[in-house]
């Protein structure tokens, strides 16, 4: 470990003595060059060139963002056929959540899974108890609110309770990802009564999203 991050500082000082030397190699030419010559340069090269490095870094990005939304097709594709294809229920689990991270939080894309993964984390919110598993079911109730199961309602309510801030925050956010209505009171109650900040904030958040 030691060799290779004292190569890669050798690299970095190397770089930077590189391009020291370029920066003073181009000074030297530029002012070697007459009053007429650094004229058209300023007026006729420096504008062309500036336009052409603008028009690659444009290409540049707009390949990367392609390549990058190529990338991420393929890998969501390969998660999905291993989320359908696992019979473990704690990499099952695993993937589940993979996938609504990978997908932005969003449903359109998971439709195809997306009873299977209500499923699931409603099963997870109702068997992952104690003090242990509590970010777990609090990422249960998370991803609730992605999935949009109307069923899952009741028990996204009753997280609202659970012993954890972290539980109830993720349910409040659940709950208004998918605009519940029926939860406004409760989660009124929620942001006048809970102790915890952050649950108390995304109380507030899910009642403006619901309306």
């Amino acid at each position: 470990m030691w060799v290779r991050g004292n190569q890669k500082g050798q690299v970095n000082i190397t770089a930077a003595l590189v391009l020291v030397g370029l920066v003073v190699a181009a000074v030297w030419v530029w002012k070697s060059l007459d009053y007429d010559t650094q004229d058209i340069i300023r007026e006729d090269v420096l504008p062309v060139g500036f336009l052409l490095l603008s028009v690659t870094v444009v290409i540049w990005l707009v390949v990367r963002h392609i390549r990058s939304r190529k990338h991420l097709a393929l890998r969501k594709e390969r998660l999905l056929r291993r989320f359908q294809a696992e019979t473990s229920p704690d990499k099952r689990l695993d993937l589940a959540f993979t996938l609504v991270e990978l997908n932005d939080h969003k449903l359109k894309g998971l439709e195809t899974v997306a009873s299977n993964l209500s499923a699931l984390f409603q099963a997870t919110l109702t068997t992952a108890l104690g003090d242990k598993q509590h970010r777990i079911r609090g990422m249960a109730a998370s991803h609730l609110g992605t999935v949009q199961d109307r069923t899952a309602v009741p028990l996204l309510l009753k997280a609202l309770e659970d012993d954890h801030a972290y539980v109830r925050a993720c349910a409040a956010l659940a709950l208004g990802r998918m605009k519940v209505a029926e939860a406004k009171e409760k989660l009124a109650y929620v942001v006048k009564e809970d102790w915890d900040q952050t649950v108390r904030s995304r109380a507030r958040e899910a009642l403006d999203q619901i309306g």
